[in-house]
């Protein structure tokens, strides 16, 4: 039945999207290239969507949600305008009838130029998000923060930490890229890379042809890392509670392999000499998502007045749950968001994303009462096979003590 409901608002904005282009050309051909292509990547996202697939929505699947989106977006941009002329022509006709009882009530004609704005409007996101399919997704971009602690020892005073997060290695299809992401990570050389979580979209059988090249990051402090929701297997129908079981174990498994530390609601810790900085690694939290960390137990033993650093996948846990903390978590980093894969942002102006509206938390630096989390936009890309403005990132922070110059 959902699939019918679907299917009829598709229908409704293919009819105005006929409407624009009938308006703005005479030439019919144009109308039934266009009505076959709609209809066409129409008839295939269903059709992958009603086919067995244990990868989810990975592979041909995720290139039909992208066609799909490619041309859906459009046209409800084209919906939008041309209903706004619908209702200023019902209106103006109206009051047409009003004040001149002897005309017949008619609907004035469609606007030319209305069209010709309104496909040029549209235009925009369609070429935007095959443009983020063919370039956007491996489009990596480094970003650097440097951070102020009054309480950060003074032997770590410069100490640099890498992150990366949302792998998702399932989606991956160009070993090209992926080994030019790694040397980028590789060549900040910083002191620690921290991975926030969702190495795979489901399976851990995702990373055998990709863990080779994670398996080539390197650092003076080694790597850590934590699980997101996706590593946990939840989103496959499996056999039985035991092979989703082995998935997860192999899976940590490839953690050990490629020799990061996975931490389990577990810390470690980073000596310079006297002193020292906590690394604390959980399980996923998430408002919404699966919710098995223990932020209690990843930090037990751990004093107010230690410095933390914080792994923890979501960050709705900084939200709910970590800011609030008596033990003081003075840097969480999170992934999960990925910014959409979608937004417009001018760094230090202007920074919007639809999943603003469903976290308050997505993208880049926040801090609270000294306290920070970076959410990390996400090294990889799920359903979507591609990104558009929000760019893949490597995160590069620089620990500063003292306070921040004015």
């Amino acid at each position: 039945m959902r699939w019918i409901f679907f299917v009829v608002i598709y229908i409704i904005l293919d009819i105005y999207a006929y409407q624009a282009f009938k308006t703005v050309t005479r030439h019919s051909w144009i109308y039934w290239i266009y009505l076959a292509l709609s209809l066409g990547v129409l008839g295939y996202l269903l059709y992958q969507f009603n086919v067995p697939d244990k990868q989810g929505l990975t592979g041909a699947r995720s290139y039909a949600i992208g066609f799909f989106l490619a041309f859906f977006v459009p046209k409800l941009i084209l919906f939008i305008l041309l209903f706004g002329e619908d209702l200023v022509r019902v209106v103006v006709s109206g009051l047409q009838k009003i004040f001149n009882s002897n005309e017949a009530y008619a609907l004035p004609s469609r606007r030319k130029f209305i069209s010709q704005i309104a496909l040029g409007i549209a235009a925009i996101p369609f070429a935007s998000l095959l443009y983020g399919m063919y370039q956007g997704r491996y489009n990596y971009k480094v970003l650097k923060y440097v951070l102020h602690f009054d309480d950060l020892p003074e032997t770590f005073d410069g100490y640099r930490i890498t992150q990366i997060s949302d792998v998702h290695s399932g989606s991956f299809d160009n070993p090209e890229k992926i080994k030019y992401g790694i040397d980028l990570i590789n060549e900040q050389q910083s002191d620690a890379i921290m991975f926030t979580g969702d190495l795979v979209n489901n399976t851990a059988s995702e990373m055998d042809t990709w863990k080779q090249f994670f398996g080539q990051l390197t650092a003076k402090d080694g790597v850590y890392s934590v699980l997101g929701n996706h590593d946990y297997g939840d989103y496959v129908n499996w056999d039985s509670a035991a092979a989703k079981k082995a998935n997860l174990d192999a899976l940590k498994e490839v953690h050990r392999e490629m020799g990061w530390n996975l931490l389990l609601d577990e810390h470690r810790k980073i000596s310079r000499g006297n002193d020292t900085i906590s690394v604390v690694g959980v399980e996923n939290w998430g408002a919404g998502f699966k919710q098995v960390g223990d932020l209690d137990r990843a930090s037990a033993g751990l004093s107010e007045n230690e410095f933390k650093v914080l792994l923890s996948h979501d960050p709705s846990h900084w939200q709910e749950k970590v800011k609030k903390d008596n033990k003081k978590f003075h840097l969480t980093l999170s992934g999960h968001t990925h910014g959409m894969q979608f937004g417009i942002e001018i760094p230090g102006w202007f920074k919007w994303s639809p999943v603003q509206y469903r976290y308050e938390h997505w993208a880049g630096i926040y801090e609270e009462a000294g306290r920070f989390l970076n959410v990390n936009r996400g090294f990889g890309f799920l359903a979507y096979p591609g990104r558009v403005g929000i760019w893949p990132e490597v995160t590069v922070i620089e620990l500063r003590k003292g306070p921040k110059p004015v």
